[in-house]
């Protein structure tokens, strides 16, 4: 028997105590300073004892090589069968221009063609997604730019693109800078919505100093009223806040007005917090940007004093919330990439993107589906081929079935190839979770 090249150990963020985790196998437990003590030496080169060797060979931490082999090939194999049946979220994106000038935006170095949306390449959206997607479940996310732009052409498009989807049987999400919601609530009473994605970066002139108008001009009060007017129209809110070292510290403050609000109350309101970072550009400000485990330690500590924020946002610490939660660990991540497989881009000029981190931007194409039908199939297969197995730094990473490679677009904007990894740092991010969701609630 062999230790098993899937298995998570350290110890628990905090505590004497130590995990291990093998998403494999579906095995996860907390080991007390002497068992975590043994497992230790045992790395190291020493006997283990006869008890606790039965006991980790029961849970699959130590295993046959190549019985481990057959099962890995099988649980990738249940991976793929299930992605293909999954929902497929397809983006349409009707414009890149915004009313906003966010101090953060991906999109600042985009060029906004002369070319416009127009109801009939909206009625060759749907054609080519009826044709390419017939079988499929699917729903459509509008997305920008600033799709909820208060102007009577883009409010005429926006009503027919809805009636399309309902004609289409399809829900609906739409991501939005919230600043014009008020007057779209009416119009998006009409589709079939799944959520609307709003951004509030914290309160008043926190955000205010982030997300403001083109030419200056408040935002915050504004898109409150949005929110507000959304969920009183049974609309469903996500709520997403943007995060780095500038507003970390407003995120208590933003709880307890979401708290206080009554939004967290809502069954039709959730959050999620987004980490500001370098995707296609280098940022002026990047000294001001968090890694992503410098960020969940900031907001594991900020828990520790302010437990309120809990109700406002869990993280998830890789699987540790999930585990929690649920008693049992998800199944193993072979992809953690959409692109191409779950998730597509398309935008007004009648281009095909592989996801949101790509849309729109220059020699990112994958073809066309207006006015004329192109795929450019080698570009799309090496975004369809992408997962661990595919990954030469996978290969020999213990946590490759938590990590899942990672982003697709990251990784190519850092290697230029596709087929490179997006490390994340599970290990670190699992010490802070078992600490918050099993440590922490203990005492």
């Amino acid at each position: 028997m062999i230790y098993s090249r899937h298995n998570i150990f350290s110890r628990i963020s905090g505590s004497d105590n130590f995990f291990i985790v093998n998403l494999l196998s579906g095995s996860a437990d907390i080991l007390n300073p002497a068992e975590g003590k043994m497992l230790h030496d045992f790395l190291g080169g020493k006997e283990l004892a006869t008890a606790f060797h039965q006991n980790l060979k029961e849970q699959g931490y130590l295993v046959d090589e190549k019985e481990e082999e057959r099962l890995y090939r099988s649980r990738y194999l249940d991976f793929l069968d299930t992605r293909d049946e999954d929902e497929v979220q397809l983006f349409f994106v009707p414009n890149y221009s915004c009313n906003f000038a966010c101090t953060y935006c991906y999109q600042d170095e985009y060029t906004n063609t002369k070319q416009e949306l127009s109801t009939e390449l909206i009625d060759a959206f749907f054609r080519y997604i009826s044709r390419e997607f017939a079988g499929r479940k699917k729903y459509l996310t509008v997305f920008g730019g600033e799709p909820l732009l208060n102007t009577p052409k883009q409010k005429g498009l926006i009503v027919y693109m809805l009636k399309l989807a309902n004609e289409a049987n399809l829900e609906v999400c739409f991501v939005t800078n919230g600043y014009s919601l008020v007057e779209f609530v009416g119009i998006l009473k009409l589709a079939h919505i799944r959520e609307i994605q709003v951004t509030l970066d914290g309160i008043g002139s926190v955000h205010d100093a982030r997300r403001f108008l083109k030419g200056g001009g408040a935002t915050f009060e504004k898109i409150v009223r949005g929110i507000d007017a959304c969920l009183e129209s049974a609309l469903p809110v996500n709520l997403r806040m943007v995060v780095d070292k500038d507003n970390i510290d407003g995120l208590p403050e933003m709880a307890r007005f979401a708290i206080d609000k009554g939004w967290t109350a809502n069954v039709l309101f959730k959050t999620q917090l987004g980490r500001n970072y370098e995707l296609h550009h280098c940022q002026a400000t990047s000294e001001k940007l968090f890694s992503r485990i410098s960020l969940y330690e900031t907001i594991y500590n900020q828990v520790r004093e302010h437990p309120y924020i809990l109700e406002f946002y869990k993280p998830a610490y890789s699987i540790s919330k999930f585990l929690a939660e649920n008693g049992s660990l998800p199944d193993p991540l072979f992809d953690a990439c959409p692109a191409c497989k779950t998730e597509w881009a398309f935008d007004y000029t009648g281009q095909i993107y592989s996801c949101t981190a790509t849309v729109g931007k220059p020699g990112e194409s994958l073809g066309t589906f207006y006015p004329d039908v192109s795929r450019r199939d080698e570009l799309i297969s090496e975004w369809e081929n992408r997962d661990v197995t595919a990954i030469a730094e996978c290969s020999a990473c213990n946590m490759q079935l938590a990590c899942g490679g990672g982003c697709g677009s990251v990784a190519k904007n850092r290697t230029g190839s596709v087929c490179s990894s997006d490390c994340r740092p599970v290990k670190e991010l699992l010490e802070l979770g078992f600490s918050a969701y099993f440590e922490q609630e203990q005492k």
